[in-house]
């Protein structure tokens, strides 16, 4: 099967690049009463005296506490309706795709969509006022045990998002389909060309990368509130040091701001290039007509 390569997709993190906060703080953590400030730390723990996986070690210490262990799926997915947001979250998700109203793009089918790729609980993101607007959440996932988590089904580190670009990439979006596969350029759902990769900071580094190699598109975000100025830092080494992304910008998605008039600009290129491909398919097809 060959795809027409109409469509773009934005994939984002999510913990600081769509929200200023960790998902666990607002959500489980609150509801457990416990104090992110200690909680996190002895997750450093396991880490640096265990070996543990970041990912691991948050779902162990999560399972070690019996007002977390005793929830379900169903009430990590209705704590998501407390999650917290920068400005313009979710509304700019609609507005971007208000892009392709013009006619042109519409004759073609150009559209664009959403994605979240994150190291958090798919759970909670599941239950969150951008659920509605994205094609598919990719997190965490706990397994259950007569209605309770108990173990870790799934973990994605910063490593293994990757995958998922292949995933959104290839349209596999199901577990279930192997994204080692070989599939040709011409068979993929979206190529990287027309992918944009929105995070925060070195955990988004593998991601970056890989839009940039592939010819993608990679913006880093940071949050201008936080005045100890680490998120701002960290933006600015991936940027200007490392060369690891295109743009930085402040997160804020409202229109008009900085973050905005790059993603519109970008989108608006990536289509007018899918149109310039059909014009250029479209006059080395036609064949002239024999001259009297």
């Amino acid at each position: 099967m060959t795809y027409p390569h109409n469509i773009i997709a934005i994939v984002y993190d999510f913990d600081h690049t769509l929200s200023p906060h960790y998902m666990q703080d607002h959500t489980i953590l609150r509801h457990a009463g416990i104090d992110p400030k200690e909680f996190w730390p002895s997750c450093t723990a396991l880490i640096n005296e265990k070996g543990y996986d970041q990912e691991l070690a948050y779902m162990k210490r999560m399972l070690e506490i019996e007002a977390i262990r005793s929830l379900s799926n169903q009430d990590l997915k209705q704590m998501g309706g407390d999650l917290t947001f920068f400005p313009g979250v979710p509304d700019c998700f609609e507005e971007l795709n208000a892009l392709f109203s013009p006619q042109e793009y519409e004759e073609l089918g150009i559209r664009l969509e959403h994605y979240v790729v994150s190291s958090g609980l798919k759970a909670i993101l599941d239950g969150s006022h951008i659920a509605k607007y994205v094609k598919a959440i990719f997190g965490c996932e706990f397994d259950e045990d007569d209605g309770h988590i108990s173990f870790p089904k799934r973990t994605i580190s910063h490593t293994q998002k990757t995958q998922f670009l292949f995933r959104v990439n290839k349209g596999l979006l199901n577990m279930d389909q192997d994204v080692n596969d070989h599939m040709p350029e011409e068979a993929r759902r979206v190529p990287f060309r027309h992918m944009i990769y929105v995070g925060d900071g070195p955990t988004d580094v593998p991601c970056f990368t890989l839009m940039k190699k592939n010819g993608g598109f990679a913006v880093a975000v940071y949050n201008a509130a936080d005045h100890s100025r680490r998120s701002f830092e960290k933006c600015y080494q991936l940027a200007h040091h490392a060369d690891r992304v295109h743009f930085m910008a402040p997160a804020d998605y409202r229109a008009g701001s900085h973050l905005r008039l790059i993603l519109e600009q970008h989108i608006k290129e990536i289509a007018n290039g899918v149109l310039e491909e059909r014009r250029q398919g479209a006059e080395k097809s036609r064949v002239p007509a024999p001259t009297p």
